[in-house]
């Protein structure tokens, strides 16, 4: 388990479903006396630790129906993307079922000034947009026909090339699947496709301090 920095303090740390039990057990053995308060678990000395429901698990009230909630399949939709790459796939629990990766290119930006910097400008932006187009086209093709069994859609990458690509209309349905969570990863590739879809159904624990 890698914990990174949160903003406003504290840590997050991402734990797999399978390893949470084990998690908690640590937690409590570190910290004798800890008491569930909901979702948060809090320590005498004033630790805190606050589990947050992986995409895909509805309302939970507490750390029993957490765990519950968990040992359910679910079926998610990933769409990863930056501007010159897209990874897009539909996994069920920790196996993609179906999946397509994609790059498309798109040029980088220029030294040059004046007239010229403008005319490299608008051939960067027809460039994006184009590839925003392409990359809607695929996951059009990989998520739609699973719109109606998915728990929900998770994506990942450059929030704004993920913005564009979803304002395709054909993309209207995954739109109240999306989830809150911006996956952090670096150009989209299958392998990191694969890896996206074991960090989207790790719970998140913010941990303080």
């Amino acid at each position: 388990m890698v914990a990174k920095p949160a903003a406003g303090g504290g840590r997050w740390a991402d734990v797999e479903p399978r390893r949470l039990r084990r998690w908690l057990d640590g937690f409590y053995s570190r910290h004798d006396g800890a008491e569930e308060e909901g979702l948060k678990l809090v320590a005498a000395n004033g630790d805190t630790a606050e589990l947050l429901p992986p995409p895909g698990v509805g309302p939970v009230a507490d750390v029993d129906a957490l765990l519950e909630a968990l040992a359910k399949p679910r079926r998610l939709g990933l769409l990863l993307a930056r501007r010159n790459a897209v990874a897009v796939g539909v996994a069920d629990g920790d196996e993609l079922i179906s999946s397509k990766v994609d790059t498309f290119y798109v040029q980088g930006r220029t030294a040059a000034g004046g007239w010229s910097q403008q005319r490299y400008a608008r051939r960067r932006e027809n460039q994006a947009s184009g590839a925003a187009r392409d990359a809607a086209d695929i996951a059009a093709r990989i998520l739609l026909p699973y719109a109606d069994s998915m728990a929900a859609l998770v994506c990942g990458g450059d929030r704004g090339t993920v913005d564009e690509i979803l304002t395709d209309r054909r993309l209207a349905p995954l739109l109240p699947l999306r989830h809150d969570r911006l996956l952090d990863v670096p150009e989209p590739r299958h392998a990191v496709l694969v890896d996206a879809v074991t960090t989207a159904h790790a719970v998140r624990i913010h941990l303080v301090p």
